[in-house]
């Protein structure tokens, strides 16, 4: 279970209902709310996940 800040409750509390997420810039974040007063909270996590390979473009034919 993940710990966050609550801006609402401005204390340390427990995500509850929490869920993993992947941000638009890759980072890992996880997604949850308050088990007091039901704001969502948010916590982004260290590390990037792997962005996957690129996939090789169509080559170019040689001219002879």
């Amino acid at each position: 279970m993940a710990d966050g800040y609550c801006v609402k409750c401005k204390a340390k509390q427990p995500i509850s209902d929490a869920v993993e997420e992947t941000m638009k810039n890759g980072r890992k974040a996880v997604k949850g709310k308050c088990p007091v007063c039901g704001a969502v909270m948010f916590k982004i996590l260290g590390g990037k996940t792997p962005a996957p390979p690129a996939a090789p473009g169509p080559e170019a034919p040689a001219s002879a």
